[in-house]
């Protein structure tokens, strides 16, 4: 690992205009690392086998929250971080494993998602108003719950473990309970948490950070969508990544590409009530719109095109939604972007802008069809790819596309992003028990150099983690999740940032460096035992 420290260049444009100042970091050039040894392989998938994860020797990792930690301040709907209240024993705990006296049932599994990582140096308060809870959070929303119920917590990572765990919301400001929740990201300029629910028919919010945590629907600007990843820019505009299944093509287990790419532009950096939400449309080689329709066909030319190596692409955004014409009144956004002849893509479920870029440079990914037995594998889509979205700054209307990745059944079902340096971004796997048992392979996070072209075969992505499997995910894998919960283990909530708050600390703004103690590495194990672990290399 180079220990240099970075520098960061003044951004410019929007930012600068949105009145934020920022200062260089350090000086000499950013680090590159850090450099990790592949673990050769992913672990195998047999029954009633629960292999250990298996992690780059160069690094360690820790539990730092888990599904049996039990809440500070429980509530009816829930008293520990990954368990719900629905299935309890004798003694009123939710049953985490099933037993015959609770004629095999077990609690349902709350399935903590995305990360996010922030540091307030003035602390936050409690549930207990006379304990000091630090300065260093991890927030999460969950993404499974009784009856589509939901909630926020907040890993107090200072804490004793009686306070380890704060309950912020279980429902928004009106009472209402809150949805399943996906992704998650900060808003400097609003000041509040931006949460995603992976549901066309449920709210987008906005959360305060303190206790307890105020949650707003802001989907009367942000809309409703399949949404999954969320960040801001530097012009306070948000980009919003969109995981909708589309449905089968007729007679094959390939699905119609059916989620897109947006943008919130808001009136001003930080306003969630007034904006501009757009879509990216991609123009074909002869100038047109990739569409929906232009992609409903099996192996469509437009669809084989996208996935080519060393094609590039011209965007724009185009604008489906102005609350200044539109009103307030909550929308469904995958409709307008279709109406619009927006560009879907197979389930592009998260993105981030590439550190040090000032913000010209989005990767994003496509999670893909997740069975082997689909059609379009082989060269459009079906594997899924990582895109490389190019403007001339966060707020150009238009830009160029290409891919940088096209994925194959090795590195497929690609999910949570998080960058580790400038230039080597982390990818981790979500590819469901269908495929795991189709390639006899669980899940793995895997290293990209976005520098590097992978079309020449000799440039393969680094493995730095073969996820295992607990016993209680394998219980649930063998028996249909006892009614109510996933089966194997998947890899969500990769997350680094050094939990700056303010617009200096915007996920790609600055460049990270994994050698400071101030940079920190999470990711969550969900399903079974949903631990939440944070990363270290060895030597620090």
């Amino acid at each position: 690992m180079i220990r240099r420290k970075q520098a960061l260049s003044l951004l410019a444009g929007g930012m600068l205009a949105a009145g934020a100042t920022f200062a260089a970091i350090g000086a000499a050039s950013p680090p590159t690392g850090p450099d990790l040894t592949g673990v050769p392989t992913a672990n195998t998938r047999s029954d009633g086998y629960a292999p250990a994860s298996k992690l780059s020797p160069e690094l360690t990792q820790r539990i730092v929250a888990q599904g049996s930690t039990k809440l500070e301040n429980g509530s009816a709907l829930t008293s520990y971080y990954g368990y719900d209240n629905d299935v309890l024993n004798a003694a009123g705990e939710p049953v985490m494993v099933p037993t015959p006296s609770s004629a095999s049932k077990e609690a349902h599994k709350t399935e903590p998602d995305k990360n996010t990582y922030l540091v307030f140096k003035n602390g936050l308060e409690g549930a207990d108003p006379s304990y000091d809870y630090g300065t260093h959070f991890l927030f999460q929303g969950h993404e499974g719950g009784v009856g589509g119920a939901s909630y926020i917590t907040r890993i107090n990572l200072d804490a004793d473990a009686q306070h380890r765990v704060t309950l912020l919301a279980t429902t928004d400001v009106n009472g209402n309970p809150l949805a399943t929740i996906d992704g998650s990201t900060w808003d400097p300029w609003a000041k509040r948490l931006l949460i995603t629910t992976e549901n066309s028919g449920a709210p987008t919010y906005a959360a305060t950070a303190g206790f307890p945590s105020a949650v707003t629907d802001v989907s009367g600007a942000l809309g409703r969508g399949g949404y999954e990843g969320i960040q801001d820019d530097s012009d306070g505009n948000v980009w919003i990544v969109e995981d909708v299944g589309g449905s089968s093509k007729p007679g094959t287990t390939a699905k119609r590409p059916n989620s897109f790419l947006y943008r919130y532009v808001p009136k001003t950096p930080g306003d969630l009530q007034h904006g501009k939400l757009q879509a990216l449309q991609v123009l074909n080689e002869g100038g047109e719109p990739i569409t929906f329709a232009s992609q409903e066909a099996l192996n469509s030319p437009d669809q084989l095109a996208l996935h080519t190596y060393g094609k590039t692409f011209k965007t724009r955004w185009v604008t489906i939604h102005d609350t200044a014409v539109d009103g307030n009144a909550p929308f469904g956004a995958n409709a307008l972007a279709k109406a619009a002849n927006a560009t879907p893509f197979k389930r592009p479920e998260n993105g981030l802008f590439q550190p040090g870029s000032q913000f010209k440079k989005f990767f994003f990914d496509e999670t893909g069809d997740t069975n082997a037995t689909s059609p379009e594998n082989g060269a459009a889509g079906g594997w899924g790819s990582i895109m490389e979205l190019s403007q001339s700054g966060p707020s150009a209307s238009t830009g160029t596309l290409q891919m940088l990745y096209r994925s194959d059944q090795a590195h497929s079902g690609l999910d949570n992003v998080a960058f580790l340096s400038r230039d080597l971004v982390t990818f981790v796997e979500d590819a469901g028990d269908t495929l795991h048992g189709q390639r006899n392979a669980l899940d793995s996070g895997f290293v990209w150099n976005v520098t590097k072209d992978y079309s020449n075969p000799a440039n393969q992505p680094l493995r730095w983690l073969a996820e295992g499997r607990d016993a209680s995910a394998t219980l649930d894998a063998a028996n249909g999740g006892f009614g109510s919960n996933e089966g194997d283990n998947e890899i969500t909530g990769v997350h680094v940032s050094d939990g700056d708050p303010g617009v200096n600390g915007i996920l790609g703004a600055k460049v990270p460096d994994l050698g400071n103690h101030a940079w920190r590495w999470f990711y969550t194990q969900q399903h079974g035992d949903n631990f939440t672990y944070e990363v270290k290399l060895k030597h620090h």
